[in-house]
């Protein structure tokens, strides 16, 4: 769940930068645009998951995991961006060849939609296999439920208080 949740968040990111950048600066290169904001989505994808998804998961040196963690990302970035250049490039599916809408809608499905499922799918098989192998190597930093909250304190009563310190004079009356 934690990865589908690092997901959605990058899915949300990429799709911003992608048409941020494709209705501005990158509008005539749509690929281009979807690779730029993968790999934005990329970084932030490797912070989430490293600290939050697969934080009790490793087995790797930091800067070994991070070089396998982009380089799987690599390989992610060309599955996602595959299917887009084959709608625009192989199919025709742009201005032109068909309506301005249909364009953004074939984009979308098939550079956001089926590019990012497929990416997703690589992404986890391969993580869980090279990049963050084993499982439980990293101690859980997280204090345990039991101990949260203003009745966390340790309380005792008077008569065990009492019993700690024998060198103290006990109350009679207690």
């Amino acid at each position: 769940m934690k990865f589908l949740l690092v997901g959605g968040v990058c899915f949300v990111t990429t799709t911003v930068i992608n048409y941020a950048l494709k209705l501005t600066v990158l509008h005539d290169k749509p690929v281009t645009a979807l690779a730029v904001a993968t790999i934005i989505a990329t970084v932030l994808s490797y912070v989430l998951n490293r600290e939050w998804s697969f934080r009790t998961r490793g087995g790797r040196e930091r800067h070994h995991e991070a070089a396998l963690f982009f380089s799987v990302s690599a390989i992610g970035i060309a599955l996602n961006s595959l299917p887009l250049a084959v709608s625009r490039y192989v199919l025709d599916l742009r201005v032109p060849e068909v309506s301005r809408p249909v364009q953004e809608i074939a984009d979308f499905v098939s550079g956001i939609i089926l590019g990012t499922l497929i990416a997703m799918c690589f992404r986890l098989w391969a993580f869980k296999r090279f990049v963050f192998p084993h499982s439980g190597v990293r101690p859980r930093t997280r204090v345990p439920r039991a101990r949260r909250g203003p009745r966390s304190a340790l309380v005792r009563h008077e008569s065990e208080v009492q019993d700690l310190s024998p060198d103290l004079p006990r109350d009679p009356f207690a």
